[in-house]
């Protein structure tokens, strides 16, 4: 071996036992798919090789996102108060595991009228055949405070205790106490926009959309007992508590008004 192979070795080792000594650090994966729609994590604004990505003529519009990394339609679906099945469609997605950072996808339906981001202020239908069971949406102007639920008439989706309150930055919803195998009931009337575990943190969990203002999330159940685009009406038993993805049988329960997340105590009953 010459004194050039010999170097040049050398810096290979000293780069490997560089990283074996480091603590473990996840920089970005080349492709990384949990559930509908995540993401490689390849690129930024503008894609390898100059490509201009999808939908760059929309950024910064109302009811228009940009997809972040470490994004799934899911959780975009979820945060703006829409489906992700109603992306896909809206977006002409192929294949809805991937889309890609910087992209620009259509988070409101067309034809809507925003005012700001994720706000509709037009009612627009859900997708799929519309039933008494799933009120349109009233005008945010027509809206009054927090407590407003469009003739919802939320009930607690448990018969547990309270356990966990509503925290804007910590906790999103309601965590309340059961049994596994303990009755998950729908909230109100709704349509089943997501069943499943692609979510990280959630477990499995069910998402309803009542309107187009209100959904509601159900997480960490041990069985899901409704599949996608499935009617249920207010007190069906939708699923069983469970312990999925967390620290212990309990069931975290979500309101969300135009995909923010909202107290759910503000809407349901005083117990």
């Amino acid at each position: 071996m010459n004194r050039i192979q010999f170097s040049v070795l050398t810096l290979v080792i000293s780069a490997v036992l560089v990283g074996c000594s480091s603590s473990p650090r996840v920089l970005a994966p080349v492709e990384d798919r949990v559930g509908a729609g995540r993401i490689p994590v390849s690129g930024s604004t503008v894609a390898d090789g100059g490509k201009v990505l999808p939908g760059a003529e929309n950024a910064g519009k109302p009811g228009y996102y940009t997809v972040q990394r470490g994004d799934t339609l899911m959780r975009i679906g979820l945060d703006n108060g829409q489906a992700w099945r109603d992306l896909v469609r809206w977006n002409n997605l192929s294949n809805p595991d991937v889309i890609e950072v910087g992209q620009i996808l259509r988070v409101a339906p067309p034809g809507a009228v925003v005012d700001g981001p994720g706000v509709v202020v037009r009612p627009v239908t859900m997708s799929g055949d519309n039933s008494s069971a799933v009120s349109p949406a009233k005008p945010l102007a027509t809206q009054s405070v927090a407590g407003n639920d469009e003739g919802l008439g939320f009930i607690w989706p448990s018969n547990g205790s309270l356990i966990g309150g509503f925290d804007e930055s910590k906790n999103k919803g309601l965590d309340i106490s059961g049994k596994a195998g303990d009755a998950v009931m729908a909230s109100a009337d709704g349509q089943v926009v997501y069943a499943g575990a692609g979510l990280r943190g959630y477990g499995n969990l069910i998402i309803l959309k009542h309107n187009n203002t209100f959904l509601t999330a159900y997480a960490h159940n041990q069985k899901l007992l409704v599949k996608e685009d499935q009617k249920v009406r207010k007190g069906d038993k939708i699923a069983e508590m469970g312990s999925t993805d967390a620290d212990r049988v309990k069931l975290h329960f979500e309101v969300r008004r135009q995909g923010k997340p909202v107290d759910p105590a503000k809407f349901l009953p005083v117990r």
